[in-house]
């Protein structure tokens, strides 16, 4: 409880700092940074050997990166990333799984991509719409959490994590319809903008089941190759595929809605 505790009192200040108040570049710096961490926690986590674990890390960054300076026109590295990756998986004559393969694809495409939503949704709009992926993620986790103690009879997905519950789940789109009411009074009262609230509490519960699916996405992945925590950066929290992995579907889903949100 103790490292929770500590990881809330230093982590929170510091996104808010990179999410509301830092230079763009600082935050594009950061992005890249949990990119590169995470995709080598995934390759860990499949048993990937460390210059495989850091090329796919590498990989993550440089997308962050580049999307940062060609505004999102990475097509050309994508390929090249396909390319690269199965060249090399050729070159070692079956040394290496397809499913390494594939995980680094993963690790270095998709898993930036996400990331790399904060920057369309700072491209969108006020930049405190950068906090919502984060609310609608932790809100719906916590209130699930809290959700499934106090009531929870009924195994959601038991195979693949087998704590969470129907009644937790419930939790968790209530919590989030609130915090989206709580969220559109604020930025309409203080910051100028005209949220619906029949429209935020609609997008809170859409993106609830997105978070709670990303939860058990990312756990099933552990599931499958056998470990507890994709990595201890955060503590007791984990590593960042444990601390983000809401946040990864939640994101993409709330830069593709902004254009609409805001108009």
């Amino acid at each position: 409880m103790k490292s929770r505790i500590l990881v809330a009192v230093v982590g929170v200040p510091i996104l808010l700092y990179v999410v509301l108040w830092a230079p763009a570049e600082v935050m594009e710096v950061g992005l890249a940074l949990l990119s590169a961490v995470a995709g080598y926690e995934l390759m860990k986590c499949m048993g990937a050997g460390g210059a495989w674990r850091r090329a796919a890390a590498a990989a993550a960054a440089v997308y962050v990166l580049a999307v940062s300076v060609a505004e999102e026109d990475v097509e050309a590295l994508v390929v090249g990333y396909v390319i690269a990756f199965f060249l090399c998986a050729i070159l070692k004559a079956g040394e290496i799984p397809v499913q390494l393969v594939l995980g680094a694809l993963f690790a270095a495409i998709a898993i930036p991509y996400a990331f790399t939503a904060f920057l369309r949704i700072h491209a969108a709009g006020h930049r405190g719409y950068l906090l919502l992926p984060f609310i609608f993620s932790f809100a719906s986790d916590t209130c699930a959490f809290f959700a499934g103690h106090a009531f929870g009879k009924h195994k959601l997905a038991p195979k693949v994590s087998p704590n969470k519950t129907v009644e937790g789940s419930i939790g968790g789109l209530v919590g989030n319809a609130v915090c989206g009411v709580l969220f559109a009074y604020v930025m309409n009262t203080w910051f100028g903008q005209n949220l619906d609230y029949a429209a935020i509490v609609l997008l809170g519960l859409v993106c609830s089941v997105i978070a709670q699916i990303g939860d058990l996405s990312f756990s099933y992945i552990k599931r499958e190759f056998g470990i507890k925590d994709y990595g201890h950066i955060f503590l007791a929290h984990g590593g960042v595929l444990d601390r983000f992995d809401s946040v990864l579907f939640v994101a993409p889903v709330m830069a593709l809605v902004m254009p609409y949100l805001v108009g």
